[in-house]
Parts: C-alpha cells; sequence; structure tokens
C-alpha cells in the first residue's frame, strides 16, 4: 500500500514489494504467482484499511458540532491518507489497465455502499434520498478530485475556498440552513 501511494502502481515492482515486505523474491512468488494475485491482495488490503478509517471518522462526530462541516472535513483529511492515496493511484492506473480495472471495481462498488450505508448516515447526518445521495456524491467526488488536483499556486487558499463552496453547495441540496448562494461574499 505504501509503496503504490508514494512510489506508484508502475514504479513500485515485484521486487520493491517483496524488499518493503522483509520477504524474498521466491517466498512473495509463492504467495503470489502472478501480478495478478498480487495486486488483488493488495486492493483488498487498502479497501478494509479505508473502510476502517472511514468507519472511525463516522463513528467520532462531535458532540452537537456541525454534521456536514464535520463530514466534509473528516473526508478531506482522509483523502490524504495512504490508503486512500494509493487508492486514487490505482484508479488512475485502471483507466488504461483493464486487469486493475477489473479487480479494482468490487472494491469500489463497495466504497459506495458504505457511503450510502449507517457509518455515513450518522456522519453527515444526512436522509437517504436522491436529494441527499446527490449531496453526497458532489462533495465526495470534487473532494477527491480537489485531492487529486495540482494546484500550481496557493493551494491551501484555493481549496479553502473550493472546500467552502462544496460545504455550501450541500447544505443547498439538504436544505439545511438558509443558504441560497454558492459564494459566500
Amino acid at each position: 500500500m505504501r509503496l503504490f501511494a508514494e512510489a506508484g502502481y508502475h514504479a513500485a515492482t515485484n521486487a520493491m514489494i517483496a524488499d518493503a515486505a522483509g520477504l524474498t523474491r521466491g517466498a512473495m512468488l509463492y504467495h503470489f504467482p502472478t501480478r495478478d494475485d498480487l495486486v488483488a491482495a493488495a486492493i483488498e488490503h487498502i479497501q478494509g484499511e479505508r473502510l476502517a478509517l472511514f468507519d472511525a471518522a463516522a463513528a467520532s462526530p462531535p458532540p452537537g458540532g456541525d454534521a456536514t462541516a464535520h463530514a466534509i472535513a473528516a473526508y478531506w483529511s482522509l483523502l490524504s491518507q495512504p490508503p486512500f492515496v494509493a487508492f486514487a493511484e490505482l484508479e488512475a492506473v485502471a483507466r488504461t489497465e483493464p486487469m486493475v480495472r477489473g479487480l479494482l471495481a468490487p472494491a469500489q462498488a463497495a466504497f459506495d455502499q458504505a457511503q450510502v450505508g449507517q457509518p455515513f448516515s450518522a456522519l453527515a447526518q444526512a436522509g437517504l434520498g436522491p436529494r441527499f445521495q446527490a449531496s453526497r456524491d458532489l462533495a465526495r467526488f470534487l473532494l477527491e478530485g480537489l485531492a487529486r488536483a495540482t494546484l500550481a499556486y496557493d493551494r491551501e487558499a484555493r481549496a479553502a475556498n473550493l472546500i467552502a463552496v462544496v460545504d455550501r453547495a450541500v447544505r443547498m441540496l439538504n436544505r439545511k440552513g438558509d443558504v441560497q448562494e454558492l459564494w459566500p461574499d
């Protein structure tokens, strides 16, 4: 997971992975005879770590706090954690690598389902209808895109502005509060 997050999928050779795991190349080949087997095991491990971090964030909302702001801040924070960075790397690779795309699809579907399940609903204090699903999807995919983006200058301020717009858009879709405009004046 760390190698996919730090070095990238293509740079993380089987030999590098074996070395990082403290295995001989032969031992690794015994457990993972093909690259497909190794990638499948890596995806399973990464997915487990992602879901554990997600569940932990959902389990600790601030009492009496702003659930929408907490959900957005918690997910933004998760996106910089190694399991999420590694998964994003695999999603980028899956665009052009059919093997990775096929292995990754079930994990992507499981994470999507987790976002409409009980832990996330508690985290965001959102409903289950299409309006709430749209607000979750909008926030999730905009934050994921922002996490992957290369903002060449003034990254922190620009990211903060975009996160504020995401927060306002989610509130508008969820009809929470008196937000009527996306851009705060």
